[in-house]
């Protein structure tokens, strides 16, 4: 008897469907995939700033300074989503004081596994993979951080729960082959860092519930394949993140969510719930 196949995935992949199993489909299942809705601001922002932090890492250890950091966003700002040039030079100025107090309390010659490091790592459902922002290395541990630009109040339990993080951990600890518990959420607006200390039990936990949903999705494709109707067998979930939904004007239920406008989460006071 031949062995299963193993379920080939992301963090991120696992997370859409436990987002909404619709949203799932449309972005890893149906081709061709419905057109996704315009860029937003928020987005363009996160990727900006990560890829600053990136380069700025890949700079010799000597030019590893704030003089460094106009350049190194300018060459990589994302322009999409912004409702005006004004807004978005204004969040320019904004991002950029983020790096230039971040990197300010950063030891330039830090010891590092890796930035923007893919590890992967199997199980006996999964063949995982993922890319974390940076992974350090201290005391001999390895520690997975991971910066958010988004909303504020992260704390600890956010770390905790964090699906993402946990797995990041779990294919580090094999990848480097020394321990990888500690886990930090670096949030670049605030300057704060929110952090969990893994045991093996929590982290086999997550690593548990990311085979879960990897049956649940492999039980659906199985159902959509044998003559299920979609919309059946990926159902959609409606809540708070509808409005932020790349295809939400494919879906009934998206539809009838309240309407961002795509700079909506740049703005300096946001209101509603906010992508992370």
């Amino acid at each position: 008897m031949m062995p299963e196949r193993l379920f080939v995935c992301t963090p991120s992949k696992l997370s859409s469907y436990a987002d909404c199993p619709r949203r799932y489909r449309h972005t890893y299942l149906d081709r061709p995939a419905p057109q996704k809705g315009p860029a937003w601001a928020h987005n363009s922002l996160g990727a900006s700033v990560h890829t600053a932090l990136r380069n700025w890492w890949d700079l010799p250890v000597e030019r590893r300074d704030s003089a460094a950091l106009p350049r190194l966003l300018r060459a990589t700002w994302v322009r999409e989503g912004y409702r005006d040039d004004e807004q978005e030079r204004a969040v320019y100025e904004r991002a950029l004081g983020w790096l230039e107090a971040y990197t300010a309390d950063l030891d330039p010659e830090l010891e590092l596994l890796g930035v923007e490091r893919t590890v992967a790592a199997k199980t006996a459902v999964l063949a995982l993979s993922g890319r974390a922002d940076r992974i350090d290395a201290r005391g001999g541990e390895a520690v997975i951080v991971d910066y958010k630009t988004g909303r504020t109040g992260l704390d600890a339990d956010d770390a905790r729960g964090s699906l993402a993080l946990a797995l990041y951990a779990f294919a580090a600890e094999r990848v480097f082959r020394r321990p990888c518990r500690k886990v930090e959420l670096h949030h670049l607006p605030t300057g704060t860092v929110a952090a969990h200390e893994h045991t093996p039990e929590s982290i086999a936990r997550h690593v548990s519930r990311a085979e879960d949903t990897a049956r649940d999705i492999v039980a659906a494709e199985k159902a959509l394949a044998d003559g299920t109707p979609p919309d059946e067998a990926f159902p959609t979930r409606p809540g708070s993140l509808c409005s932020w939904c790349d295809f939400r004007r494919v879906c009934p239920a998206g539809a009838q969510a309240p309407i961002k406008e795509t700079w909506a989460a740049v703005e300096t006071t946001p209101t509603g719930p906010v992508p992370a």
